[in-house]
């Protein structure tokens, strides 16, 4: 596909070719190389100004946003980032939703796997998730988008060769199957895969469009080889290896992380990794019983509540955003802080998650920033009533996605 802008009054007998730049904050769209005989062809759209087919829209202070009718074509689409150079992007997905202007949302119906009965990790909650946003006309299915599964290739930027044979072989180990707390399958193997793909597609959709997130993902406790604690795949650590090594000069990238467990494998895959920051706020005595170093992590005590636990957040990513200055968010919304949760020890409402989430949104894309989110844990047997709670975060986005005109 390719969508060009053009901000310009073009004579349809012009034959010179166009380049126009229009800065916005961090954000350069480019569109070049026009002529008025590509526009007797299907390699160009131009936007006639007098015809007031765009206009540019000043939100704030800090941020400009362009809205634009446009036709798409069979070409790539192009931008262009001032820190990044040219990219032109192959997004990792089955299906694409570029022509809603709506939140962009990433769910796969192959998020789930079968598991023995009773057990305890509650797989039916990621279709549910979408359920409840789709009932409560919070999206649109027109919203969503598909993501390819995670080729080995891909994975191998963080996992061992050995491993990801082992894993996607169907080898793992008795002992190691308890580790992850999972038994091993062939559909495990896939769930995970595609989770972990729809991870990478929301990281490429918000670095388009600002802000993307998917229905699933947030499994930090995997290691470069081997899983543990219902995780098998680290998928913000694939993301993230993913998008800093595909840019000309490595992207910047801020892993938070406020699910009730510290991100253990998360921390370790980047402890020496200067481009990637993980920030981790978690209850102290809970999983994993030997925490590993992150950038900055903040160990919270038994039964902290909405305010001192937001009190935290906003004490510490402020001054994050203005230090690293990243070039992407990864957010891990984990609702295991919530005080019903079997797995969590905190005392968070449901109403100090949503504020939670609207804060960490916010305060990212005040800075132009982009952000993708994933769900993270959050444990119950009320998968209806867990599903709503995981929507929490894709509700936050939608306010922030109409209030901040992305």
């Amino acid at each position: 596909m390719r969508r060009a802008y053009i901000f310009n009054n073009i004579q349809s007998d012009s034959e010179s070719v166009l380049k126009c730049y229009v800065s916005l904050d961090r954000y350069l769209i480019v569109a070049d190389c026009v002529t008025a005989r590509d526009l007797q062809t299907n390699s160009c759209y131009v936007v006639d100004c007098k015809a007031a087919m765009f206009h540019l829209c000043q939100k704030s202070t800090y941020r400009a946003t362009i809205k634009c009718k446009h036709v798409v074509l069979n070409e790539t689409l192009l931008k262009r980032n001032p820190m990044h150079r040219a990219w032109r992007r192959s997004f990792n997905a089955e299906h694409v939703c570029l022509e809603s202007r709506a939140l962009p949302l990433v769910h796969h119906v192959k998020y789930i796997c079968d598991l023995p009965e009773n057990h305890r990790f509650p797989m039916g909650k990621f279709p549910k998730v979408l359920e409840s946003l789709l009932r409560d006309q919070v999206i649109t299915d027109k919203q969503v988008w598909a993501p390819k599964i995670a080729s080995k290739g891909l994975l191998g930027c963080v996992h061992t060769e050995e491993y990801l044979s082992n894993f996607i072989g169907g080898k793992i180990s008795e002992k190691d199957q308890r580790r992850t707390g999972f038994p091993w399958s062939s559909g495990l193997v896939q769930r995970c895969r595609y989770e972990t793909g729809g991870t990478v597609l929301a990281g490429e959709i918000a670095l388009h469009r600002g802000l993307a997130c998917s229905t699933a993902g947030g499994t930090h406790h995997a290691f470069p080889g081997y899983g543990a604690g219902f995780c098998l795949l680290n998928d913000l650590a694939v993301t993230a290896k993913h998008l800093m090594g595909e840019s000309a000069s490595k992207r910047k990238i801020l892993i938070v992380d406020l699910d009730v467990h510290q991100g253990d494998g998360t921390a370790f895959i980047f402890k020496d990794e200067p481009n990637v920051f993980t920030f981790s706020v978690h209850c102290g005595k809970n999983f994993p019983l030997r925490k590993q170093q992150s950038d900055l992590d903040l160990s919270l005590e038994d039964g902290t509540e909405d305010k001192e636990y937001l009190s935290k957040v906003q004490e510490h990513l402020p001054w994050l955003l203005e230090t690293f200055h990243p070039d992407l968010v990864l957010y891990d919304s984990g609702v295991d802080p919530h005080w019903e949760d079997e797995l969590g020890r905190l005392r968070l409402t449901d109403e100090g998650l949503y504020q939670r989430d609207l804060y960490v949104l916010q305060t990212v894309i005040k800075k132009g920033i982009p952000v993708a989110t994933v769900i993270g844990g959050g444990y119950s047997r009320d998968i209806d009533r867990l599903a709503r709670r995981h929507s929490i975060i894709h509700r936050a986005a939608s306010k922030v996605w109409r209030e901040y005109g992305l």
